[in-house]
């Protein structure tokens, strides 16, 4: 994300990063992609994004999906490893919430080399290259 002038999800919500962040590594990437790789996960996510930032409570998620307690539990989880969800405690209810500085960092990191072979310059605002 580029301080200030805003790019991605970020920026979509109001939200602006006060400093950079580092490029996702390929293997960081390999770990977010593959746990979007599953049809109840992509969909969990894709539901946390609508509501972004706060997220949902896991029972409301569950609801919405029809996804049983245990095996929502065992997708979040799995987006909590790969870095695409935090969970906070409120009262007796668990929240989850997109990670969307990781999103914008997937973005960039499939987008990084853009154009690279045609000598144009065509990365989004907010890639690593569109930075330097």
């Amino acid at each position: 994300m580029i301080e200030g002038g805003g790019s991605g999800l970020l920026s979509c919500l109001g939200m602006e990063s006060a400093t950079l962040p580092s490029p996702l590594t390929t293997p960081d990437a390999i770990k977010a992609f593959a746990a979007l790789a599953q049809e109840s996960r992509l969909a969990i996510f894709r539901l946390l994004v609508e509501h972004a930032p706060e997220g949902l409570a896991a029972g409301a998620i569950g609801e919405a999906l029809g996804v049983p307690a245990a095996t929502l539990s065992f997708h979040l989880k799995e987006l909590l490893h790969a870095g695409l969800v935090t969970s906070r405690q409120a009262g007796r209810f668990v929240y989850y919430a997109p990670v969307l500085g990781t999103v914008d960092r997937l973005v960039g990191f499939l987008t990084d080399n853009c154009c690279v072979a045609s000598g144009n310059d065509c990365a989004p605002k907010g890639s690593p290259r569109a930075r330097r």
